[in-house]
């Protein structure tokens, strides 16, 4: 396998890291989302406008550039070593992953408005009752007339006080966790002016990013709001959150790089007895012990990154193997990081704080560990 990036994937990286090395302050950020506002609309503008990143990996039939998952990787990498909190992943893997699985005009017309910059997505799918099991389901959906019907709560829907798409998931048949069963529903929506059947609750996340909780009831739809066929929408998710779970661990690399390489810097700064902290063995062994876990995550998401387009029991199989690898290395050079820091580590001030929040954040997000490995598991036996 070859993991050598093309010359215009390189272009890619270098063009990504230009602007946000010159446009993406990491205090400016923090302040921004600390912000009513929540984030900076400017450098989204940027994205579309002058990267063009919302929509390198969709079809030119929207008006993409047709990339694949290597260019999702490079993407998501860089703006994890700049802890971007603006809802890429929400919007452009995940909200046009499922819009352009289900297909038609109107998928089409979303997708075009993400590619611009003028559409942002968000999708409610957990329940308090699912933790992690995005195929537990007990919102539910009904036909009255020419119309849908939806009654439940949706809870963690990150992305959705920014969103001016909601994609929200409803049972139209089967029992609570069947797969079978599932339909999805797309809903314009303004969180400061939520539509009436829909009551939202907002917050930032721990890790800068913000989130809302929210109820349906009576929530009425028209017949088109329906994507895909109904009850059939399972099949459009799992291959769309094995993506999102790709590119939330290649975010985690690039997180990891630049925290290792400030902890570097410290290392070699921080002094000591007279002497750099970086010259204690036992310190520099366990600078090395993290440059040993990166390179373990790094691995492991190209196995996933590549095996995307696999058939679904080795995708799902190499994207439970990155998760638990990039768990378990986020876990580890975060908390090293902010060890090798000292008190300092934990604070606003310094940007290894933020980090290990977000990485903190990643190691749970789309499963636990145990989740992943539990599926491995599974998936290897006889």
């Amino acid at each position: 396998m070859d993991f050598t990036l093309t010359e215009e994937q390189e272009m890619l990286r270098s063009a990504i890291a230009g602007f946000l090395g010159a446009r993406y302050d990491l205090e400016e950020s923090r302040a921004a989302a600390k912000s009513e506002v929540g984030w900076q609309p400017a450098v989204w503008r940027g994205f579309a406008d002058e990267l063009g990143i919302l929509g390198a990996t969709l079809p030119e039939r929207v008006d993409g550039s047709g990339g694949g998952p290597v260019e999702l990787m490079v993407i998501a990498e860089e703006l994890g070593r700049a802890l971007v909190v603006e809802p890429f992943i929400d919007t452009v893997v995940i909200g046009a992953g499922l819009l352009e699985r289900c297909g038609g005009e109107q998928a089409d017309d979303v997708l075009r408005r993400i590619v611009s910059g003028n559409a942002r997505v968000a999708f409610a799918a957990l329940e308090p009752s699912s933790g992690h099991t995005l195929y537990d389901v007990s919102t539910t959906a009904y036909r009255d007339g020419d119309s849908w019907v939806l009654d439940g709560a949706k809870v963690v829907v990150t992305g959705a006080p920014l969103a001016t798409q909601l994609l929200i998931t409803a049972r139209t048949s089967g029992e609570r966790r069947d797969k079978a069963g599932i339909s999805l529903f797309r809903l314009e929506f303004d969180a400061s002016r939520p539509p009436a059947g829909v009551e939202v609750h907002s917050y930032r996340t721990i890790d800068d990013r913000v989130g809302a909780d929210l109820v349906c009831t009576g929530l009425r739809l028209p017949a088109d709001a329906l994507l895909g066929t109904e009850s059939d929408a399972w099949t459009v998710i799992e291959p769309t959150i094995a993506e999102a779970t790709a590119a939330i661990c290649a975010e985690a690399v690039g997180c990891m790089r630049k925290v290792l390489a400030d902890t570097l810097d410290y290392a070699e700064q921080r002094q000591q007895f007279g002497q750099p902290i970086s010259g204690f063995q036992v310190l520099q062994h366990r600078m090395v012990d993290m440059y040993i876990e990166l390179e373990q995550a790094i691995a492991a998401v190209y196995l996933a990154i590549h095996s995307l387009r696999a058939p679904a029991a080795d995708r799902a199989r190499a994207v439970s193997a990155a998760k638990v690898t990039i768990a378990r290395a986020a876990r580890f050079v975060g908390q090293n990081a902010v060890q090798l820091h000292g008190a300092m580590g934990m604070t606003e001030e310094l940007a290894i704080g933020h980090y290990f929040k977000r990485l903190t954040v990643i190691e749970h997000e789309f499963g636990s560990s145990d989740e992943h490995l539990d599926r491995y598991a599974a998936l290897t036996r006889p």
